[in-house]
């Protein structure tokens, strides 16, 4: 049999009042709980997102240090004697630099080399003669507006491939249209990207800085031609005249220098050990106003860059 006091209803009340009050309160605590866990989550990315931006900014600037001392290097030199390729190093802020760049005259412009020299490029890297010549039909037909007289052939073409959009008919805009242009495979255009151009303005290639696989493209190129080339650039690279006549039946297509468009690569280190790249295409302007003007810009910020140009090649 239980004994004791009964318990009272207030009692009951009251335990009632503070079970709730207890609860509220571990409520309130976890709502804090969370907004501080919110509030440090989003402190911690404002800050990040401002360390970036800094990064960003810093990086650009360089970028564009690098591509202005280019500019004072090449401007302050006669315009025959500029060098149509080179590299230096410098400082700028918390930044190391390094700059390297070619004359896009290197590359083969899609808007204005001939036939043979597009087959070339494409033979170059590996296409059979006949698919070479192929494809370069095709980028000729890209390019060109057609003849009211003779009908478009080249846009029947494409509507009878059932591709999705007609050929430009004028000048590429970008490199990267190759993809568009009817037949040549992704891959193919992937392995082409790095010879080609569209900011160079020149038929031939500048055989002082073109690379190998741009000077295999030259018609009638041999073996042997290559040879005395590659040679006589070592050897002797400032006789120009002496690297002409290596060239024989292939100097047709060859040029020396001659594009005010030039094509940096340039390497950005921070102290911190970030590093970022870039390759910016750009064209020299000789009197007055601005002395250069910028054509294309690429850096890791919109994604990683490839590095189009080795110059141990």
């Amino acid at each position: 049999m239980m004994s004791g006091a009964p318990i009272s209803r207030g009692r009951l009340h009251t335990d009632d009042e503070a079970g709730f009050v207890l609860v509220a309160v571990l409520w309130i605590l976890a709502a804090l709980a969370a907004l501080a866990s919110i509030y440090s989550t989003y402190a911690i990315q404002t800050g990040s997102a401002s360390h970036i931006l800094d990064d960003r900014v810093q990086a650009e600037a360089s970028i564009r240090g690098g591509i202005e001392m280019t500019v004072l290097r090449q401007l302050s030199a006669p315009e025959k004697a500029r060098p149509s390729q080179g590299g230096f190093t410098l400082r700028i802020g918390h930044t190391g630099v390094a700059v390297r760049f070619r004359s896009e005259a290197a590359r083969i412009d899609l808007n204005a080399a001939p036939p043979d020299l597009l087959a070339g490029i494409f033979a170059a890297i590996g296409v059979d003669s006949s698919q070479a010549k192929s494809y370069a039909d095709r980028i000729v037909g890209w390019r060109t507006k057609p003849d009211s007289n003779a009908g478009d052939s080249e846009a029947n073409l494409y509507a009878t491939s059932r591709s999705p959009y007609p050929p430009r008919q004028g000048p590429f805009n970008s490199s990267l249209e190759l993809g568009l242009v009817l037949g040549l495979p992704t891959p193919v255009v992937e392995r082409v990207l790095p010879f080609v151009t569209v900011f160079s303005g020149q038929s031939g290639i500048d055989v002082e800085s073109a690379d190998r696989t741009v000077l295999a493209a030259l018609p009638g190129m041999t073996p042997e031609i290559m040879k005395a080339v590659l040679k006589a650039r070592a050897s002797a690279p400032d006789d120009q005249e002496a690297l002409l006549s290596k060239l024989g039946p292939v100097r047709s297509r060859a040029t020396l220098g001659g594009s005010k468009a030039l094509r940096s690569s340039v390497d950005v280190e921070f102290d911190n050990g970030r590093r970022v790249h870039a390759e910016v295409v750009f064209r020299l302007r000789d009197g007055e106003g601005e002395p250069y003007d910028i054509l294309s810009w690429r850096d890791d910020f919109d994604g990683p860059t490839p590095i189009a140009w080795d110059p141990g090649r």
